[in-house]
């Protein structure tokens, strides 16, 4: 694919509302991409911190925390019909926007459902309200009787995002290793059935970050290679799961929502706080954060399937991060305030010195073993390949991109999430800024080389009960 191909065309003026870590290293591949002069964009930011690469493109750049009393003031008068809104702030309602842009037949896009400043950690509400099940249950309603409104596209950054064209690509490659030719599926019932078909129980959104600098992280600050703010908003958040028809365990400290689809639970603890063990092929056997994600809730939905109403196939899906070391340090020791966020913040990125992201997804259940398929992107190619970005970002901002490509061909589709879309097309985008795009099988466990040190309470029979997957 050719580096300045042009996949769509933006026919009104493209709103980017947040311009962090994320938005700085998208504008450069949106300009190169889309068809865009940099007159049509105007950014809105809680932070100066990206202005001076705003105005080196030539973009308009304004100064506004945005407040539940101040955003249709600020963003109304901006928005009119074909414009485009790309979310990538945080402590910003992602319904509100996307309500906003339905009123003013604009489409939309974000990498993760947000609430209003405070909705993660407000304990005035349950913990089920403050649940991102809560935040797509919402979205999903409103979107529900719209079916043919300006595209709003949920969560599609890399995971959420990317994970979901990963795993449907990850069944494709199963299905074709087992022999015999394999249809594409057309639906999320077939997709459903596929997996069934190929014995999958359980899907780790499986993720490890070993970019590092040769500042370590310091006392009172948190350090990290994405948004410091999004990162501890929704490690903070309840931790949260698909649940699969083959569980037979029920951890004690978990919980339904009972409302919605009723594809996921939550366990009374931050995600932060929880921790579980997972597999990718550079890193082996590791212990990573089972951090609420949107595509634990929406691979989960998409893939089930049920007669006579009654729910007889469901996967696990759950994310299992490890991030970069310096923001593990940065988790354990706010752990060690009650949860209570540092004084200083720290994102890395021109200052790494080496490091991949190796981001994927990791299938269980199939009589091959199980199998990884993902992305491995170094920062030293992440570099080469566009400014302003690290490893972890290039894989986000290549998400974003394939999306707003998706929405402004489907510009009608109302509100859609990354598991409505084709894979294949969102990968073909995409690919060329996720380094190597690989799949790997594997003969791990969650059960290998357990009860070396002391006797546990196991299932032997069966590794893939969530009871195994050792919470801790």
């Amino acid at each position: 694919m050719h580096s300045d191909v042009k996949h769509a065309k933006v026919p009104g003026r493209l709103l980017m509302v947040g311009f962090g870590c994320i938005g700085q290293a998208a504008l450069p591949l949106l300009l190169r991409h889309l068809e865009l002069r940099p007159d049509q964009i105007a950014i809105i930011s809680a932070s100066a911190d990206g202005e001076v690469i705003a105005r080196g493109f030539g973009v308009d750049f304004r100064l506004h925390v945005l407040t539940e009393a101040n955003y249709l003031s600020v963003l109304a008068p901006r928005l009119s019909e074909g414009d485009f809104l790309l979310n990538l702030s945080v402590d910003v309602s992602s319904l509100a926007l996307i309500e906003l842009c339905w009123q003013r037949g604009a489409r939309y896009l974000d990498a993760s459902i947000e609430p209003w400043a405070g909705g993660y950690t407000d304990t005035s509400r349950s913990v089920s309200q403050r649940s991102n099940y809560a935040l797509r249950e919402a979205v999903l309603a409103f979107g529900s009787n719209k079916r043919e409104g300006p595209a709003a596209i949920l969560t599609q950054g890399a995971n959420p995002g990317l994970a979901s064209m990963f795993v449907k690509q990850a069944l494709m490659n199963i299905a074709a290793d087992s022999g015999g030719a394999v249809n594409k599926p057309r639906c999320r019932e077939e997709w459903a059935e596929l997996a069934r078909r190929l014995g999958i129980k359980v899907i780790h959104i499986a993720e490890r970050d070993t970019q590092t600098t040769p500042q370590r992280k310091q006392r009172d600050e948190f350090v990290n290679t994405w948004s410091v703010a999004g990162f501890v908003g929704e490690g903070t958040q309840p931790s949260e799961l698909g649940w699969g028809s083959h569980e037979r365990h029920w951890p004690t400290d978990a919980a339904r929502h009972g409302f919605g689809c009723d594809a996921a639970i939550y366990l009374n603890r931050p995600g932060m706080a929880t921790r579980v063990r997972s597999w990718t092929p550079l890193e082996g056997a590791y212990h990573g954060f089972l951090v609420t994600h949107g595509e634990s809730i929406s691979i989960t939905d998409h893939l089930t399937l049920r007669e006579n109403a009654k729910v007889v196939y469901r996967p696990t899906v759950h994310y299992a991060y490890h991030p970069c070391d310096d923001a593990v340090l940065s988790v354990h020791e706010m752990a060690g305030k009650n949860w209570h966020p540092q004084s200083a913040q720290r994102i890395i990125r021109d200052d790494i010195v080496s490091g991949v992201d190796e981001l994927g997804v990791l299938l269980m259940g199939n009589a091959r073993g199980v199998y990884w398929y993902g992305s491995r992107l170094s920062v030293d190619e992440a570099r080469r390949l566009a400014p302003f970005n690290n490893a972890t970002s290039l894989q986000v901002v290549a998400g974003v991109l394939a999306g707003m490509v998706w929405a402004l061909q489907h510009p009608h589709a109302g509100v859609v999430e990354p598991d409505d879309m084709d894979h294949e097309m969102v990968l073909a985008i995409a690919k060329p800024y996720l380094g190597q795009l690989v799949g790997v099988y594997g003969d791990w466990t969650p059960l290998q080389g357990r009860t070396r040190l002391f006797s546990e309470d196991v299932d032997q029979d069966d590794p893939w009960q969530f009871k195994n997957i050792r919470v801790t």
